[in-house]
């Protein structure tokens, strides 16, 4: 990984594409908490699940004072795709570049089949209303996780 973000810390500011047009930048959400949970591709069956239990709970962390953004490397119009086919209620936002998936440390080398490569890492980071990092989840398990986020976002 790029970046090594620890609790406490300052979240790195970023302003990014988004499914259906416009950007969205972490200014966007000042006192306002905020999940940004990072995932290697869109439409594939562990980065649907995670998006679909975030999308589900969405309400819930609304009540919690809590937003959510999805971040992958994949371009604008295969988050739209995606969005659109699993119904999903939160905004996905395209880093193409990479340059803020490098800046949370959810960039970096990946092994699949023997082989090595450089691609998203599974991440997920709790934002607090202060813009400081609460709580980071490395290398995400999908299952149960979305309800983990919401139980520490109503902590805060």
């Amino acid at each position: 990984m790029a970046t090594e973000l620890t609790e406490g810390s300052k979240a790195p500011a970023f302003k990014l594409p988004r499914d259906g047009g416009g950007t969205v930048s972490l200014a966007d959400f000042k006192g306002r908490k905020l999940v940004i949970y990072a995932y290697p591709r869109a439409d594939t069956p562990g980065c649907t699940r995670e998006s679909i239990d975030f999308s589900t709970l969405r309400a819930q962390f609304q009540k919690a004072g809590t937003d959510i953004l999805g971040v992958s490397a994949d371009p604008v119009a295969a988050q739209d795709k995606f969005k659109k086919k699993h119904d999903l209620a939160l905004a996905l936002l395209s880093d193409e570049t990479h340059k803020m998936l490098e800046a949370y440390g959810a960039w970096g080398k990946k092994s699949m089949y023997g082989k090595t490569f450089m691609g998203v890492i599974r991440a997920t980071f709790l934002i607090d209303a202060d813009g400081r990092i609460a709580r980071i989840w490395p290398k995400v398990k999908v299952d149960g996780h979305a309800a983990e986020v919401l139980a520490a976002a109503k902590e805060l």
